[in-house]
């Protein structure tokens, strides 16, 4: 549905702008294409320690078990030296802080862990980036059709379709991560854990004010939520992943989907 939405507002601007619309149109997607090589080729930079099994070996020796259980190769994992409790995770690699080290027992740590491998189990982590570059591609467009196509029609159309794209998208994310969450307590020897987990880093909110936000799968439910409130949530709150959870748990099966 989201590339079927950017397919419409690339028409919209090729039929309002004919032979203007088609050249922006190609330099839009090269620019986007090309800056997708730039990053898909070129590694994370930071204070990231990778994890050797000798130093922490019940978290490597988990996250493998876990990996081969959800049919997946080893994945790269990196500890992130930073006391902010966090975690992500992009192509077959999860970061996780320091800080999560502080605040979470070892059976919460491997939830968070699980919690990542399932954004990368359900090809979240090469599906997030199109969809955030096509987000790009949507203010573009809607950008170039109000200012240079001077038609009523084609800027309510193109609102219409970029307003159209973000409830799309904000849906479509919330999503992924309950299927995140849903593929974890398959993976872990102790599914409580997952909820243990979001419920102490709950609290811990504050302090992520100052990390960026990015389109990256995280354990994160949202970054700014205290202090600002977003039009359009593209994250489920702590609570309701948590009641999704607890219904899991207990066997209903109006959220249970076995995996692939």
């Amino acid at each position: 549905m989201l590339f079927i939405i950017i397919a419409l507002e690339v028409l919209l601007a090729v039929i309002a702008l004919e032979e203007l619309g088609l050249k922006i149109s190609l330099a839009a997607f090269g620019l986007i294409f090309a800056f997708y090589l730039w990053v898909s080729t070129h590694d994370i930079k930071g204070n990231y320690i990778t994890l050797e099994r000798s130093e922490i070996p019940w978290l490597y020796d988990g996250i493998a078990r876990m990996a081969k259980k959800a049919g997946l190769p080893m994945p790269r994992v990196f500890i992130l030296d930073d006391y902010i409790p966090n975690a992500y995770s992009f192509k077959n690699t999860i970061v996780l802080s320091l800080g999560l080290f502080e605040v979470l027992d070892q059976d919460e740590i491997l939830a968070v862990a699980a919690h990542e491998l399932g954004h990368i189990k359900n090809g979240d982590t090469k599906m997030f980036p199109l969809i955030a570059y096509g987000r790009y591609l949507m203010i573009v467009f809607t950008a170039v059709l109000i200012f240079l196509a001077h038609s009523l029609a084609v800027t309510i159309a193109a609102l219409g379709l970029y307003g159209l794209y973000e409830v799309t998208r904000a849906s479509f994310l919330k999503n992924r991560e309950f299927q995140a969450d849903e593929t974890a307590l398959r993976l872990l020897d102790v599914p409580m854990s997952l909820k243990r987990a979001l419920e102490e880093l709950k609290y811990y909110e504050d302090l992520r004010i100052g990390v960026r936000l990015s389109s990256l799968p995280s354990i994160e439910p949202a970054i700014e939520r205290k202090q600002k409130t977003a039009i359009i949530e593209t994250h489920p709150s702590y609570d309701e992943r948590i009641f999704r959870i607890l219904v899991e748990i207990n066997g209903s099966n109006l959220f249970n989907r076995r995996m692939q």
